[in-house]
């Protein structure tokens, strides 16, 4: 390995270990209240040195946001298989993120704070690259429908628009997932149905509201 190049890697490493402890830093105290001093005593640097590699608390958000975007779109490409039919992936796309949201939650959370104005316009170059993860997502869900029409698994009369039927899936479950976490501490708001039980229902009838009967 060439100079050039091993120190390309020790900084893309450092780069790494600074954004998990940015994590361990937003995770716990929040974004609002957590400071760069908070993550330069988490890394165990310098502030100065935390200034090197990120340009303040945005910028570290952005590269976090886009940390979660990444691990989103592997568990949906993990569905993306030619085998399956197009209801099936569908339906495993749901499933998968639903596992997202329970094993992942940070990133759940962070994914969906930043679906508002939580970024600000100059951290465009991790905003261009999250944008590319989102949209991947959702060209695995179209094709997944598409496939599904093809292979005859999938209604085309519940279907106007492959995109329009991606974009309500997505965002009905992400709706329940969301109601569910509202009320973990307050299971009596949902009348004592189990959360994972309801968001399951909520995938197979999602499902079963395009497949061919």
């Amino acid at each position: 390995m060439s100079m050039r190049a091993r120190q390309d890697a020790e900084k893309q490493e450092r780069r790494a270990s600074i954004l998990d402890a940015a994590e361990r830093v937003f995770f716990a105290k929040g974004y609002d209240r957590a400071t760069m001093d908070d993550i330069a005593r988490q890394a165990k640097l310098s502030r100065g040195l935390l200034y090197v590699y990120f340009r303040d608390k945005q910028d570290i958000l952005a590269s976090i946001v886009l940390r979660a975007a990444e691990s989103l779109r592997q568990r949906f490409r993990d569905t993306d298989r030619a085998e399956l039919r197009g209801i099936d992936r569908i339906e495993a796309m749901g499933l998968n993120y639903l596992a997202f949201s329970i094993e992942e939650p940070n990133y759940f959370d962070v994914l969906t704070r930043a679906a508002s104005d939580w970024l600000q316009a100059d951290t465009l170059k991790d905003m261009n690259a999250i944008q590319i993860c989102t949209g991947e997502v959702m060209d695995i869900m179209v094709r997944a429908i598409n496939d599904g029409l093809a292979d005859n698994s999938i209604d085309p009369q519940q279907v106007r628009n492959p995109l329009e039927t991606a974009l309500y899936l997505r965002g009905a479950l992400h709706g329940v997932i969301m109601l569910t976490r509202n009320f973990v501490h307050r299971p009596e708001e949902l009348h004592n149905v189990a959360p994972a039980s309801l968001v399951e229902y909520t995938i197979c009838t999602l499902s079963n509201s395009i497949r061919q009967r």
